[in-house]
């Protein structure tokens, strides 16, 4: 898949990028107003949603092509670029029709294979670039297929946006990180631009700051983040849009970081460590392959004495005791216990196999 480094795309942006706006463009006089108070601030990519997919009805949902126009006016006036939702072929066709600078494709629309196909095909022969965001629902696959869908109707210039992912459980976000999945799609992708949205993650505007020093933390090559000249009195998601002034702290406040250095004691201190790391990991490996041989031993005595493989006293059990074991080691309880279930679940996968199929026990005898 070829993709072009953001450098290039020609629209001003580079490490780390910032594109900020309202999440709404509501009146031609707020968005110019606006988009003066952030370029202020330095910053000369501004996002503004023109069609707003509302989950119900009779919601303020866009202005709509008389946005588009002001935006054409607003750009001739202050010289900087502007970015925009799209959500089908149409808003394809008016995006280019106005000259709005870069496009993204939305967390709702990321979820319909059918739909990102309709756009991508829309943007064929185009030179606008394109972001996609993550499908609500936390699936890789979703996001890589939705960014090579684009990529096969020959654009180049691609990024994915994190917006968090929608869950049922009661969190303190709006949506939730879930961090890896993201990472994972960098490993995946390694050249695509990486931007992380901590308004819509977090929802609330008292979060975005630490969501913008995480994803620094880790890399990203930018941030997205909803700003509004009044955002108590916003059209749409008032709770999580800054002012200006707001904005403007929050980048002063961040610390950029390096992806690696190039000091000598650095680079001797760091493989040291990295050495030892891999040490450690060789053991954990280790152990929990002596795991699993003792998990086929356990699985053949329960097939020869018609036992079932899981039993719900000695799961309670263990369930009390590793946690336990976390707190007295001063892990994180919450992710030692994912952790322990993933190497739970692979034990029960294994112990059913034994049950289910013919088991050569000259493999124990050898070992």
């Amino acid at each position: 898949m070829k993709i072009e480094p953001l450098e290039s795309w020609g629209v001003g942006l580079k490490k780390p990028a910032i594109i900020a706006g309202p999440c709404s463009a509501e009146t031609e006089e707020q968005l110019l107003e606006t988009t003066r108070s952030i370029k202020a601030i330095g910053i000369n990519v501004i996002r503004a949603g023109i069609w707003k997919p509302r989950t119900r009805p009779n919601n303020f949902e866009g202005v709509g092509e008389e946005a588009l126009r002001w935006i054409q006016h607003v750009k001739k006036e202050t010289g900087v670029k502007f970015a925009i939702e799209v959500a089908t072929p149409k808003h394809v066709y008016e995006a280019i029709k106005h000259n709005i600078d870069i496009i993204w494709i939305g967390a709702r629309s990321t979820t319909n294979p059918f739909t990102v196909q309709e756009i991508a095909e829309a943007m064929r022969g185009a030179e606008t670039p394109v972001f996609v965001k993550n499908p609500i629902n936390p699936d890789l696959a979703l996001w890589l297929g939705a960014i090579e869908r684009i990529s096969n109707v020959g654009v180049t210039k691609i990024g994915a946006i994190h917006r968090g992912f929608s869950s049922f459980k009661q969190t303190r976000y709006r949506n939730l990180p879930v961090w890896q999945i993201p990472l994972e799609l960098k490993r995946k992708l390694g050249n695509i631009p990486l931007l992380c949205d901590p308004s819509h993650i977090g929802g609330n505007r008292d979060f975005i700051f630490d969501l913008s020093q995480i994803a620094m933390d880790l890399d990203y090559d930018g941030l997205i983040i909803e700003t509004h000249r009044d955002p108590e009195n916003a059209w749409s998601d008032a709770a999580q849009q800054v002012t200006p002034e707001m904005l403007d702290s929050i980048l002063k406040n961040i610390k950029y970081r390096y992806p690696t250095s190039k000091d000598k004691d650095f680079i001797t201190v760091l493989t040291e460590l990295r050495d030892e790391v891999d040490h450690v990991d060789r053991e954990l490996f280790e152990i929990i392959a002596q795991r699993m041989e003792i998990v086929e031993k356990m699985g053949l005595y329960k097939k020869h004495n018609n036992v079932t493989v899981f039993q719900k006293n000695r799961w309670q059990e263990m369930s009390e005791t590793r946690s336990k074991w976390a707190r007295e080691l001063g892990l994180d309880q919450d992710f030692m216990w994912d952790l322990f279930k993933l190497i739970h679940d692979a034990s029960i996968r294994r112990q059913e196999f034994i049950m289910n199929n013919p088991y050569d026990e000259s493999n124990d005898a050898a070992k």
